[in-house]
């Protein structure tokens, strides 16, 4: 054998096989695929972050505005020597705080209709004629009021959940008779129901109410605070808020809010209730 023959046999024993080359092209292939969608991904979540970045910026300019008209109005009020007249609030936070035991069956099936089936239960709730006959008819068994900005977002960081899906849920159903005469009760999965999914990422929010152009949590807060044309739907996506025990307790639940107790409307004072609670 001479030089050329040696060299020969040595490129061949060191060059891999077709099978090995094949996987290292799939592979490289397989790494670019996913570079690519990383960074379409990265991309994607940084303009949804300038997206809400941006309404966020809108939203508090447009508080301030409001805030302003309304100081403004008060004191062209004062200055002519006129009375200046609140604006009538728009939304209520209701909060239960008494149990289930004696209930009427009509108080009871109005708490079930405002979402209220715990006690410390808390919802948002539009007020209309019809709502506030509502109220007014479970007033012993509920604390409500006017939340202001501050105590919406506190809500929806902290305590805020969403509907999001459908999951099986364990329902118990009756069996036949059993040897003994007894009726059974077993357990089934042909029930479906919402999950409960923490508002901790936007995704949630777009998920549900994308359609309806509400991509992040201040456009939660927005329809929120100012009863927008969506408010019925944010609500309905809310889970009923799962508050704790006020700090320090209640006085007397059975007295109006009136009467030094806790229950009825208690306006602005909502507020402090919710702060203690949360």
């Amino acid at each position: 054998l001479n030089m050329a023959s040696l060299k020969e046999l040595d490129m061949q024993s060191k060059s891999k096989p077709e099978s090995v080359l094949l996987k290292e092209k799939r592979d490289a292939e397989i790494r670019d695929a996913r570079a690519t969608e990383a960074s379409k991904k990265d991309a994607a979540e940084k303009e949804r972050q300038d997206k809400a970045f941006k309404r966020a910026e809108k939203y508090v300019a447009e508080y301030q505005r409001m805030e302003k008209d309304l100081v403004t109005m008060r004191r062209a009020a004062k200055a002519s020597g006129r009375f200046f007249v609140e604006p009538e609030a728009k939304v209520a936070f209701v909060v239960r705080i008494r149990g289930i035991m004696g209930v009427a069956p009509k108080t009871r099936k109005i708490l079930q209709l405002l979402r209220l089936r715990q006690i410390h239960n808390g919802v948002f709730v539009r007020l209309n004629k019809a709502t506030l006959q509502m109220l007014n008819l479970v007033t012993p068994y509920i604390a409500w009021g006017y939340p202001n900005l501050k105590t919406i977002r506190s809500l929806l960081l902290k305590r805020g959940f969403g509907k999001l899906g459908k999951a099986p849920r364990v329902v118990k159903r009756k069996s036949k008779m059993a040897a003994d005469g007894r009726k059974d009760l077993e357990k089934g999965y042909d029930k479906l129901s919402p999950q409960r999914i923490a508002l901790s990422d936007n995704r949630v929010i777009e998920t549900a109410l994308g359609h309806l152009d509400i991509l992040c949590m201040e456009d939660v807060v927005h329809e929120l605070y100012t009863c927008g044309t969506h408010f019925k739907e944010v609500s309905n996506f809310l889970w009923p808020f799962k508050l704790s025990s006020p700090s320090g307790g209640f006085s007397k639940k059975l007295l109006h809010y009136n009467e030094k107790g806790e229950a009825g409307n208690r306006e602005s004072a909502i507020n402090k209730l919710v702060q203690r609670m949360l």
